[in-house]
This record gives structure tokens, C-alpha cells and sequence, in this order.
């Protein structure tokens, strides 16, 4: 950045006092002089360098360039009183413009007061040089005559002398406060921004106030003072009805209503197209498939003729380009939209929010892809890892059967044949049934079977063990869901024996009672669990040192899907107990 570019970044009242200066030069003494249009020139550049339509570091387009000379090449030429009635309306309309913008106070009072000495200027000099009447030139040839001397005979027989005084060397007395106020700037500020609709409203105002006094006062031969009196007091008239009609009261929806419903008419294509996205968002659950296809549909948007987008897992383009585009990113997502003609305001918001919905609907579809493939491997997971504590209860089975073979006498030889006889057909078709699962996974096995039966071949599987079984009445007319039965007394009962590795004088006592439809109870006198784990004992895997840690995390999931409850009856050292029943019976 150059040195007048970081001046002019620095400190930019310096530059709007000076453009606001060789403007006064050059009208406050008349218009017909060569000097009068070197400083017009001069003021003409100052503003080119102040201007907040342009960045000063931007390249403009060449017909914007060719616009900058004609302009000049007017002020330099052509430059009469209704022209420059023009410029200072356009300029007033700029400045007041960036006012509701600006947030620091000194900023704004230069800009308030160089709004006030362009309208002074205007009211004051130019409006009253486009009368054809004027006497403001003989009342200065007559000053320059007699001298000051003579100033208060002029002053009776020209009364616009004073303020023909007033605006040559009074009116300079604003920018000079300017050049001398110091605001201060920050490089992370922003730049002056202009409100397009603020300065097209006030340059329509000060364009109706002066046609307005001109009007009035040509067509009453009146004085301009009056004039402009009366024309001040139209507009305030016309101003306080609207302000009326904009909501007014007695059933009439008012101005601001019928202005919204023509505003809002503009979204009618984007919400049919929202409507339409949100039918996609049903349909689709592929994100890339879902993103291609709504993408697509914003080519039925009248101003659209094609887009191009792009993503971290892929592209593509629809359409056709043309000169005018937008683009728009949200997360992953970036997208540059091409029109049919410049953007305005009111389109760039509606594309801006057009983007942001399908930014947030495709991050939606990713996240639910995600999750179905975390379901998908968290359901490989359990699978697995049910079916393997399956099988490391059945191993336990056989690792018992073998500890009775290596303990067994030859005296006991026909005892143990029958034990094998009895458990290795169990074993048999319990591993048969784990494999099923795994070729095939399914719900639960309710196939019940006879409640003895059942507790029999439990009393079988652990014989030899410091084990006590326990039957609560007669079990004869009793069912129980046989797989189920068997995963929780496995998991009970190995839980509660491995507890002897960390101390001795350990009892398991395991029970199974029929008042309740079938309740299977396992205490032990080992220590308590921790509170820690014992909030999800059921709920979700918890650390173990001897397991995996799910054992009893799959037995109560298994449970409930047949219709029952496991729970933690008592948690106390010396009295740990689990219960099974029947779900809504009480323990």
C-alpha cells in the first residue's frame, strides 16, 4: 500500500475536508472562471479518492473507469447551476447514507457535518443561482464597489447579501472543523459502508425539496425564502401521512403490509423449492445422492442458470455460466451460483439462505450415515461378543467336566460316565445353537422347557463345586425360556465364583422360585460392586479383569426382549444378590 493510500486509510476526514473545500472554492465565487473548474476538477478527484462505492485497493471494470471520465469530463465542461444542484444532492445522498452505519461517534459527527454544509451549500447558493431573478451577483458587485462601508446601506436594499456573506466565509468554517477533528482508526475497522436505500431516499428527498421551492416559487413570483418554507412544509405534510398510511388503524392493512407481501413475493420460488427439498430429504438417504439431486432442482429458481459445486467427497456442475455469480460455502460445502443478472440485496439473502438449508440437510445425511454404520458395527460388536461370552460359559462347562475327570477314582468311573452322558449332549446342542446365531443372527429363543428339567441339568453342570441350590414349591406345571435361563445363571454364577480368587470362605447360593412366574435368584458373601460400576451393570459394558465386560450388559438386553428383568437385588458386602423375574413383578 502506498503512502497516500495508508493516509488515506488513516486518517479519511482529512481528505473529505479537503474535497469539501475546493468544492466551496469553486462555487462560492461563481462557476464561469477557469480556476472555478480546476478546483471543481481538483474536488472531483479528492472524491474519487474518499469515495466509499469503490475499495481503494480494487481494480474496477473498464465501463465503471469510463463512467469516472465522463463525470469528470461534465464537471470540468459542462458545469452550470443545475448540475451542480445534482452533484451536491448526490454527494448528500452518499454521506448521509453511511451514517446509520457508523458506530464511532467522532466518525459520525464529521459526517453529520459534511452532510450539513452540502445541504447549506445547496439551499443557500446553488437553489437561489437557478432563479432567474437572482440579484446575488449585483449585490456582490456593489460590496466590491463601495466596500464594507457601505454594507449597511447593501444590506437594507439586498437583504441576500447576509447570506450571500454567510455561505462565502461562514460556511468554510465546517470543513476546516473537519480537517481539524481526529478520529480514530484501526486497521481491523471497517470501511464506511453505504446503505443503498438510505441514500436513494435522502438524494429523492433533497431533489423533491428543491424542484419543490423552485416550483413554488416561479409559479407564485414569491421570495425563495418562502419558498422554500412552503415546500418544507409540503413534504412534512406528505411525510406524517405516510407515516400514518404505513400501519394505520379502522381495518386498512396499511403500506408497510402491502410493501412486505411485494418483498416476501419474491421468496415464493424459494419456498417451493424448500417444499421440494424437504420431500428429497425423505426420499434419499445417500448424502452425495441427495446433494446432487437438490442441487440440481435450484436451476427451477427464475434467476438461476446454473452452479457449480463442490465437496470434500466430490463435485459437478449444472447448467450454464453467465457474468454474474455468487459464492457461498457452509462447512463442507461450497457453492457459486450463476444468475441472469446482477445480484441484489434481497437475491443474495435468499441464495445465502438457499445454501445454509442444504448445507444443514447434507451435514444431517452424513451424520445419519454415520450413525447407521456405527449401528451396523456396534450390532457386529454385541453380536460378537455375546456369542463369545456364550461360548467362554460353555468352555467353563467343559473345563468343569474335564476337573471332575482329573479328580475322579476308579470307583467313581461309572458315576462319571454318567455325568458326561448327561452334560456332553447339553454342551453339544448349546454350541450348536451359539453357531446358529452366528451364521444367522435373530431375537432370542423363547422355546421353553419344563422348569425341572432345567434346573436339573443346571445342578448337573456345576456338581463338585461350593455351589448351594436352592428349589422355592413344587415346579411341576412351570415353563421358562431355556436360553435365556441358562445365559443368566452362567453369568451369575461365574461372576460370583471368580470372586474367590481375591479371597476365601466364598458361598454362591442360587434359587429358583415359582411364586412369582419364574424367579431365579444368585447371592454370594464376596465383596460389593463398586458404586461406579454398578450404575451400568446393565446398561453398557463396564471394565473387567477377568472377561470381557458384557456379560451381564447382553443377559439383561436378552431379558428384556422376552419379557423379563434382571436387577440387582442387594449390593452390601457379604449379601450381593441378582434376581431374574418377570418384567413388572416386583423383587
Amino acid at each position: 500500500m502506498s503512502a497516500v493510500a495508508t493516509l488515506i486509510a488513516a486518517r479519511p476526514q482529512l481528505v473529505l475536508g479537503l474535497m469539501l473545500l475546493a468544492l466551496h472554492g469553486s462555487l462560492a465565487w461563481g462557476i464561469s472562471d477557469w480556476w472555478s473548474r480546476a478546483l471543481l476538477l481538483a474536488q472531483f478527484g479528492l472524491f474519487l479518492l474518499w469515495q466509499p462505492v469503490w475499495r481503494g485497493e480494487a481494480d474496477i471494470e473498464s465501463r465503471y473507469g469510463f463512467l469516472v471520465i465522463i463525470v469528470g469530463f461534465l464537471l470540468a465542461v459542462w458545469n452550470n447551476w443545475w448540475l451542480m444542484a445534482v452533484w451536491l444532492a448526490v454527494l448528500f445522498g452518499l454521506i448521509g447514507g453511511s451514517v446509520p452505519g457508523i458506530a464511532q461517534r467522532r466518525q459520525r459527527t464529521v459526517s453529520m457535518l459534511a452532510a450539513l454544509y452540502l445541504l447549506s451549500m445547496l439551499l443557500m447558493w446553488v437553489v437561489p443561482h437557478l432563479f432567474a431573478d437572482q440579484t446575488i451577483e449585483e449585490a456582490l458587485a456593489r460590496l466590491a464597489q463601495h466596500g464594507l462601508t457601505a454594507l449597511p446601506t447593501l444590506l437594507q436594499s439586498h437583504p441576500s447579501l447576509l447570506s450571500v456573506l454567510l455561505v462565502q466565509y461562514g460556511l468554510p468554517l465546517l470543513p476546516v472543523v473537519i480537517l481539524l477533528t481526529r478520529v480514530e482508526t484501526s486497521r481491523s475497522a471497517a470501511p464506511l459502508a453505504v446503505d443503498l436505500f438510505y441514500s436513494v431516499i435522502l438524494f429523492l428527498l433533497v431533489a423533491a425539496l428543491v424542484l419543490g421551492s423552485f416550483v413554488v416559487k416561479q409559479v407564485s413570483h414569491g421570495n425563495y425564502p418562502l419558498a422554500l418554507a412552503q415546500t418544507l412544509f409540503a413534504i412534512a405534510v406528505v411525510l406524517m401521512a405516510l407515516s400514518w398510511l404505513w400501519n394505520p388503524r379502522g381495518g386498512f392493512a396499511g403500506l408497510g403490509h402491502i410493501l412486505s407481501q411485494y418483498l416476501l413475493s419474491l421468496g415464493l420460488p424459494f419456498e417451493r423449492w424448500v417444499q421440494r427439498l424437504a420431500e428429497l430429504a425423505e426420499q434419499e438417504t445417500q448424502p452425495q445422492h441427495f446433494l446432487a439431486q437438490s442441487l440440481e432442482h435450484i436451476l427451477d429458481l427464475p434467476w438461476v442458470t446454473g452452479l457449480r459445486w463442490e465437496t470434500r467427497l466430490g463435485q459437478g456442475e449444472y447448467g450454464v455460466k453467465s457474468g454474474y455469480s455468487a459464492e457461498f460455502s457452509f462447512h463442507d460445502l461450497r457453492l457459486r451460483i450463476f444468475t441472469r443478472w446482477s445480484l441484489s440485496p434481497a437475491v443474495l439473502l435468499h441464495l445465502k439462505l438457499l445454501t445454509q438449508m442444504v448445507g444443514h440437510f447434507y451435514e444431517a445425511k452424513r451424520r445419519e450415515q454415520v450413525q447407521r454404520q456405527s449401528a451396523y458395527t456396534q450390532a457386529i460388536y454385541e453380536t460378537g461378543a455375546r456369542l463369545t461370552h456364550d461360548v467362554k460359559n460353555l468352555l467353563q462347562s467343559l473345563r468343569s467336566l474335564c476337573a471332575a475327570v482329573d479328580t475322579s477314582s476308579a470307583e467313581q468311573a461309572q458315576g462319571l460316565q454318567a455325568l458326561m452322558r448327561r452334560q456332553l449332549p447339553q454342551i453339544t446342542q448349546r454350541l450348536n445353537a451359539t453357531l446358529d446365531k452366528l451364521r444367522s443372527p435373530q431375537e432370542a429363543d423363547a422355546t421353553r422347557v419344563d422348569a425341572a428339567v432345567w434346573w436339573n441339568g443346571l445342578i448337573q453342570r456345576y456338581a463338585g463345586r461350593n455351589i448351594h441350590f436352592k428349589m422355592d414349591g413344587p415346579v411341576r406345571d412351570l415353563k421358562l425360556p431355556a436360553e435365556l435361563f441358562d445365559s443368566v445363571a452362567d453369568n451369575l454364577i461365574e461372576n460370583a465364583v471368580n470372586k474367590s480368587a481375591t479371597g476365601t470362605g466364598l458361598e454362591v447360593r442360587v434359587s429358583l422360585s415359582t411364586a412369582r412366574g419364574g424367579t431365579l435368584n444368585v447371592c454370594d458373601n464376596g465383596a460389593a460392586i463398586a458404586k461406579s460400576i454398578e450404575s451400568q451393570l446393565f446398561e453398557a459394558p463396564v471394565a473387567s479383569q477377568s472377561g470381557l465386560g458384557v456379560g451381564l450388559y447382553h443377559s439383561a438386553k436378552q431379558a428384556a426382549q422376552l419379557g423379563y428383568r434382571l436387577a440387582l437385588a442387594a449390593n452390601q458386602p457379604g449379601a450381593v444378590c441378582f434376581v431374574l423375574t418377570r418384567e413388572g413383578e416386583r423383587t
